[in-house]
């Protein structure tokens, strides 16, 4: 796969994107022993052997994780009055989160240093599927289903793209996912999922707000081709292949 010369050095620490064209309008970067005066110039990190200042680049190498997200942690590098997720994963000063859940949303979350890939993730454009299980003060009427189907207004300039929603009932596997004391709500039509492609500001509860319910317990279930494994506590990371 080729990449610009730019956004390779920059992947690889060496410097912000306006730090590395003035390295390689200094002529201080080389391809396969030849100077180059392109930021753009296209590369196969593969295949061609990168220097600066006569030092060869190597291509950063990217980890990602999935948390299970608790409650009370931030989704934040650093934050000077709640822990973050940051605290829940091996320790790297390049990771971040991708994308956000509030404070006291669980559930699936993805850490990383791969910029490309939490672009590709979280762009609206990709049509990247989020699921989340959402437990209601009130029973989910099937005109939210409707509704979602269409997009709601929420504040917002533009109405949210369509979604699906669908109400559990007792046999649904996705239950085994709540905490005990919610187990019952799903009997009184209070538990629902929705699958969304986006991931605007406390979007899913602003939502259910918009039809008339609130939500008092949230979990996000997948995210893209990823599901929060059953085995997966609390608190916990596991490292995942690449997206």
């Amino acid at each position: 796969m080729q990449i610009r010369l730019d956004k390779f050095l920059a992947d690889a620490g060496i410097g912000t994107r306006s730090e590395v064209k003035n390295l390689i309008k200094r002529k201080a970067v080389t391809i396969n022993g030849v100077c180059v005066a392109k930021p753009e110039r296209k590369i196969t990190p593969d295949a061609d052997e990168i220097a600066v200042n006569g030092t060869t680049v190597a291509a950063r190498g990217f980890v990602t994780y999935m948390l299970h997200k608790p409650a009370g942690y931030v989704c934040a590098v650093k934050d000077d009055r709640f822990p973050t997720v940051m605290e829940l994963v091996p320790q790297n000063r390049d990771l971040f989160p991708v994308g956000r859940l509030d404070k006291d949303t669980e559930g699936l979350l993805l850490i990383t240093n791969d910029g490309g890939m939490a672009h590709r993730m979280l762009s609206p454009r990709r049509h990247v599927d989020k699921t989340y299980l959402a437990v209601l003060d009130r029973p989910a009427e099937k005109a939210y289903i409707d509704s979602f189907s269409v997009g709601v207004e929420i504040g917002d300039d533009t109405p949210t793209l369509p979604a699906r929603l669908v109400i559990c009932d007792g046999g649904s596997p996705e239950l085994a996912y709540l905490p005990e004391k919610y187990c019952a709500c799903a009997d009184a039509g209070r538990v629902a999922l929705l699958t969304i492609q986006e991931g605007r500001y406390h979007q899913v509860k602003r939502m259910f707000h918009a039809v008339g319910s609130e939500v008092i317990y949230l979990k996000r279930l997948t995210f893209g081709t990823l599901v929060l494994p059953m085995s997966l506590k609390k608190g916990e990371a596991i490292r995942v292949e690449a997206l």
